[in-house]
């Protein structure tokens, strides 16, 4: 029992205890996402661990939006968040709700606190608040409008709800303590007038609740017991604590912060992913390059390889990096008994076997995963015209090259021995054709005079292959120098995309839906693009090479 109890991370040990002793008798968890962009993958901790638990304790789970910032927020990210939330598994059934339909209920709990003495009407601006607030060795000053009387903040609080002043003309603050070491005590702004129109309530209402008023109050209302947020949230929770006091609900939740994800060589920020989506570097919130949920579900990961990352990564108080190579590691191990294997040529060149029939072709039968027989098989056609990588075949070859030269025999996979003959070069000798001969008793690649040969290369038929689009990746920002330049800006990486238009590649995969995804033979794991693909005429990224020098930790 004690080795279960130490296995257990910190939420749930506290959880544990506020069930045992009797702090609530159900939980109740919540992902509460702010719809003024796309999620990443530090939200897919948040959204999964919170999940988690609610199944775990089979509690409930809510979606909420936190939509109390009309200036930022859009329908599209709201839908975005959705799909999302749903992609990786965490099924909130009924209970997906907004903050804006809470905004009566807010009002009126910010009315209780100014009938209570505990919140007044502020007529300094912005600058002149931070500049009352003090520093972290000096206390803050008291704001002359805290001395109102209740009937006159009463008063002026209405007018500001019937839009009698203008934006940041008049504020809201809670009176709590100039004095506190906690600057967040400091009388925080509850309300701001903002004449916007909101996505949800529309032109209903130009005043709007700050997020860290709104937040408890949305929690306690929803009856949410645990209100799980990461550590930069911990210096907010007395002001949390001090709402749902103040406000005085009888069940008020509990704040816990755990750490962030932090991946290495990434950009995850909302702001910079904006301008490179403004400036066209990248085609999208969605752009496989980036780590958003969207970019990477587009990009072929899958729910199952991020359930693994988030759960490798585990849940803590400390904040730390992990490495991107962690990720790449999960999905190449959810992937790899999963895909069929097929062949792709990126960079074609003709193979032309000049003892094979014209007209002739056969249908050989390929298992679809030598680990994974359950895939089944399917089938290829071999004829006398092939396309072979180009890289599979040298001139003039280096020693210990055992793929395809003048003299050397090889193994076409899965097919039959063949021996390099001749080639034919155009005017900038650039290799455009190799004649080779095959040896008929050689079919399915074993000879049978037992003779061995030391290279097998991957091919397709002329006839019969497709022409397909693929598209490689690698971080978009330079590795080497750092996410960020001294200026601040993107240390964008040139390479980070390289798009081959003229490719070949099996028909079974060409045939393939919208994040169907394979094995390119020696190449990697390949996704068909949701975006651009077409039948006629296929897009793939690249999800991941198929080799990684990256181990996971003793510790794991």
């Amino acid at each position: 029992m004690a080795n279960e109890t130490e296995s257990r991370n910190f939420i749930q040990q506290i959880i544990d205890r506020d069930l045992a002793e009797g702090h609530c008798t159900t939980v109740c968890t919540r992902f509460p996402p702010e719809p003024n962009g796309y999620l990443h993958i530090g939200h897919a901790k948040s959204i999964l661990l919170n999940y988690g638990l609610a199944e775990e304790y089979g509690g409930k789970f809510n979606l909420r939006f936190d939509d109390t910032n009309p200036t930022k927020e859009k329908v599209e990210f709201v839908e975005s968040i959705k799909a999302d939330v749903q992609w990786l598994g965490a099924d909130w059934e009924d209970r997906l709700f907004f903050a804006s339909d809470y905004f009566d209920q807010m009002y009126e709990a910010a009315v209780k606190l100014i009938k209570k003495g505990k919140a007044y009407v502020s007529d300094l601006s912005g600058e002149q608040i931070r500049e009352y607030r003090g520093t972290l060795t000096e206390a803050g000053r008291e704001d002359p409008g805290s001395k109102r009387s209740i009937e006159e903040n009463l008063k002026l609080f209405g007018e500001m709800k019937d839009g009698i002043y203008k934006d940041g003309e008049k504020v809201l603050r809670a009176k709590i303590d100039m004095a506190s070491p906690n600057m967040n005590m400091r009388d925080p702004v509850i309300y701001r007038v903002a004449h916007m129109e909101h996505h949800n309530t529309k032109d209903k209402w130009c005043i709007y609740p700050m997020y860290d008023f709104a937040h408890p109050i949305e929690d306690a209302i929803e009856g949410v017991t645990h209100s799980i947020c990461t550590l930069e949230f911990e210096d907010h929770r007395p002001l949390y604590d001090w709402v749902v006091r103040e406000v005085e609900y009888e069940n008020p939740p509990k704040q816990i912060e755990f750490a962030k994800l932090y991946l290495t060589n990434v950009v995850t920020g909302k702001r910079y992913i904006k301008r490179l989506v403004e400036e066209g570097i990248v085609d999208g919130w969605d752009d496989p390059r980036l780590v958003s949920i969207a970019a990477l579900r587009r990009r072929g990961f899958t729910p199952e390889s991020i359930r693994r990352f988030v759960e490798l990564c585990g849940i803590s108080k400390s904040n730390s990096s992990v490495d991107y190579a962690m990720l790449e590691y999960c999905i190449r191990e959810d992937l790899k008994l999963k895909r069929a294997r097929v062949m792709a040529v990126l960079d074609p060149v003709k193979l032309i076997i000049d003892n094979y029939p014209e007209g002739e072709k056969e249908e050989l039968t390929v298992v679809n995963n030598m680990e994974n027989e359950s895939l089944g098989s399917h089938t290829v056609t071999f004829e006398r015209e092939l396309y072979i990588d180009r890289e599979d075949f040298m001139e003039v070859p280096p020693k210990k090259y055992f793929r395809m030269f003048p003299g050397n025999e090889v193994r076409l996979m899965q097919a039959y021995f063949v021996t390099c003959n001749s080639f034919v070069k155009d005017e900038s000798g650039k290799v455009t054709e190799i004649h080779c001969t095959y040896d008929p008793a050689s079919r399915g690649g074993v000879s049978p005079d037992g003779r061995k040969v030391k290279g097998t290369i991957h091919w397709v038929g002329a006839s019969t292959a497709r022409k397909a689009e693929v598209r490689l990746y690698e971080n978009i920002v330079n590795e080497e120098l750092g996410v960020y330049n001294e200026d601040g800006s993107l240390n964008l990486n040139p390479n980070s995309l390289t798009v081959l238009k003229d490719c070949y590649v099996e028909p079974y995969a060409a045939n393939a839906e919208a994040y169907d995804s394979f094995q390119f033979v020696r190449q990697g794991y390949f996704c068909v693009d949701a975006k651009d693909s077409t039948k006629e005429y296929p897009v793939f990224n690249r999800i991941v090479s198929l080799k990684s020098s990256y181990r996971l930790p003793d510790n794991r």
